[in-house]
């Protein structure tokens, strides 16, 4: 009888944690999703990233390890197609896979390429949507029928109506419906549709380089803890509380370098690509131009000619950027005898994905920043 009940008891104890939500396996783009997610993790676990350390975000291919991998994840967070084309198309052949596109949820502040005037947060993150204060988070948890890519997803943003920042007709978290929708139709006119490839994809339009403001990625670990939460409820107090935690960092972190590059305000510089339109905005920088106008662009002569001219009278420091060929910029910082600064990492190419990681790639772009346009 000993016997039958330890038995029996074993029975039922193994049944229960089978039937027991387990820590979903979480796939990222890339290091800026990826240091998001981390913190809402916490010591639960860890998101794996598909982009390779020192990897070009916007041109990349997934080793076949990492499309099965695809297959197996309990959810994929990624900025969004702008960024990350190549998952979208492998996304694709898994259209199962339940994802959450950050640059798709409510409430972030979407802005086009070129813009970088300083913006109020508390106001211009429900304006840039079309969201009226008080805005209702509703969530569809019906099953709509995503593997067939058939059922265009509506949400009217007072009165815009359209594609997304994107350019995209599916949002949300996947096959279970679970959709954040979100139609960004930014200065009402623009035509964002998306490349299959990113080669020729125009740099006018919706920016999607959105994570450089600390306020969308505030905003996003929200939705991350409440994705994980609904996947694996028995841990949602901790993501909760992670997520808070996550906010107050970058809080401080924000705090600590909005102090930092204020009296930069008025040093206006040139960059190597044309990627800092969000963090030049919210600290209210000066950005003077870009070598490359856009991530996958060549600059033309006359571009070049125009920005020699301009860097020479206006800016004070020219910016490399981590794993992209200097040489332009160091022509122009020749011709001009503008100094040169240390490169930035606005993609965290070069930073270990972890906790830490979101707020240190913006400290190192303030300290980046600093260090150039403080010692003029």
């Amino acid at each position: 009888m000993r016997y039958t009940i330890s038995t029996t008891l074993t029975s039922l104890l193994i049944s229960a944690s089978a039937v027991q939500a387990e820590v979903p396996r979480v796939m990222t783009d890339f290091a800026p999703a990826g240091g998001l997610v981390a913190l809402v993790m916490g010591d639960l676990g860890a998101p794996e990233v598909l982009l390779d350390k020192g990897a070009n975000a916007h041109d990349f291919q997934l080793r076949p390890s990492q499309s099965a991998a695809l297959q197996d994840a309990g959810l994929v967070v990624w900025i969004g197609p702008g960024m990350t084309p190549w998952l979208e198309r492998a996304l694709k052949a898994f259209p199962d896979t339940a994802q959450l596109r950050l640059n798709e949820l409510p409430g972030t502040y979407i802005q086009d390429f070129g813009a970088q005037d300083a913006h109020d947060h508390d106001h211009d993150h429900d304006k840039a949507h079309g969201h009226d204060d008080g805005h209702d988070h509703d969530h569809d948890h019906g099953h709509d029928d995503h593997a067939a890519g058939a059922k265009d997803h509506e949400h009217d943003h007072g009165g815009h109506e359209g594609d997304d920042a994107q350019g995209q007709d599916e949002h949300g978290a996947g096959n279970d419906g679970h959709d954040h929708e979100a139609s960004h139709d930014h200065d009402g006119g623009h035509d964002h549709a998306h490349d299959e490839g990113h080669e020729g994809h125009s740099h006018e339009g919706p920016d999607p380089h959105t994570w450089l403001d600390p306020a969308n990625g505030a905003l996003w670990l929200d939705a991350i803890a409440e994705e994980l939460s609904r996947r694996d409820p028995e841990n949602a107090e901790t993501y909760v509380a992670n997520a808070t935690a996550g906010k107050a960092l970058i809080a401080a972190t924000d705090a600590a370098n909005a102090a930092k590059l204020a009296p930069l305000k008025d040093k206006p510089f040139v960059v190597f690509h044309d990627a800092y339109g969000y963090f030049a905005g919210h600290y209210g920088l000066s950005v003077a131009g870009a070598i490359r106008p856009g991530d996958a662009s060549s600059p033309g002569a006359a571009h070049l000619v125009e920005l020699r001219e301009k860097a020479g009278g206006q800016a004070l420091c020219l910016f490399p950027e981590v794993a992209h060929d200097p040489k332009l910029l160091t022509q122009m910082a020749e011709a001009t005898g503008v100094r040169v600064g240390a490169p930035l990492d606005p993609e965290g190419v070069g930073l270990t994905v972890d906790r830490g990681t979101y707020p240190a790639l913006l400290t190192g772009l303030a300290d980046t920043l600093a260090d150039c346009l403080g010692a003029n």
